[in-house]
């Protein structure tokens, strides 16, 4: 899953990224409220977590954007900010923000109501299973047969893209915008790669991504897919 970050304290947004990024997720970080405004009409996220008090534009402002934009009226948001009065956290949920963490805070809570806010918008259960796969996506877990499966991040973000559409391929394009920030050096050519390296550990589990000619990769259990 990508996220996005909106976050003017460097240090915290660093923080804050550096432990997303360890449990799997793909983080964008940026600093300033027209510079997200702009990120979210070119990138595709599936959650934001954004501040409310940012140089450029205010964060509320930013989150009436959000909701009247067609491209992200369904996007999960995350208030998270030092502005944590009754007032304040009323006009943010009013505006429709989904969740809203107070500072200071605990990095476990904000984990935990990122995976469930992800959960609800992709009507997903805790567990993802497919044939003999289970995918825990509180634990970031990936079995086989509840035999864990060693994969590397970037491998466990395309596999987790794939899942998210059991039964309905992803473009390359697609899966390169969930697997890569827009700081890291890559082309949509390397998700190749990591669909080779996916497919080889999958290999024997009876669970296969194959590839559909013009239209992208699918995973499915084996003898489902079409190649």
């Amino acid at each position: 899953m990508r996220l996005l970050l909106v976050e003017d304290h460097a240090e915290l947004a660093v923080w804050v990224a550096k432990s997303l990024r360890q449990t799997g997720f793909v983080v964008d970080v940026i600093d300033r409220g027209d510079h997200a405004a702009t990120a979210l009409l070119t990138q595709g996220y599936d959650l934001a977590i954004l501040d409310l008090s940012l140089p450029g534009m205010d964060g509320l402002e930013i989150l009436q954007r959000i909701r009247h934009q067609e491209r992200t009226a369904q996007l999960p948001v995350l208030i998270l900010t030092a502005r944590g009065t009754a007032e304040d956290r009323v006009r943010g949920l009013n505006l429709g923000a989904d969740d809203y963490l107070p500072k200071p805070f605990e990095l476990s809570e904000l984990e935990a109501r990122v995976r469930a806010l992800l959960r609800r918008s992709h009507q997903q259960a805790p567990v993802v299973r497919l044939g003999p796969l289970a995918f825990d996506t509180t634990t970031r877990m990936v079995t086989v047969d509840e035999r864990p499966l060693a994969l590397t991040k970037r491998e466990l973000a395309v596999l987790e893209a794939l899942l998210a559409r059991k039964g309905k391929p992803v473009t390359r394009d697609a899966l390169f915008e969930k697997v890569f920030g827009f700081d890291d050096d890559a082309q949509p050519e390397s998700i190749e790669l990591y669909i080779h390296r996916l497919r080889k550990k999958l290999d024997g589990t009876g669970v296969a991504v194959t590839t559909l000619r013009g239209l992208g990769y699918l995973v499915s259990e084996e003898g489902a897919g079409a190649a």
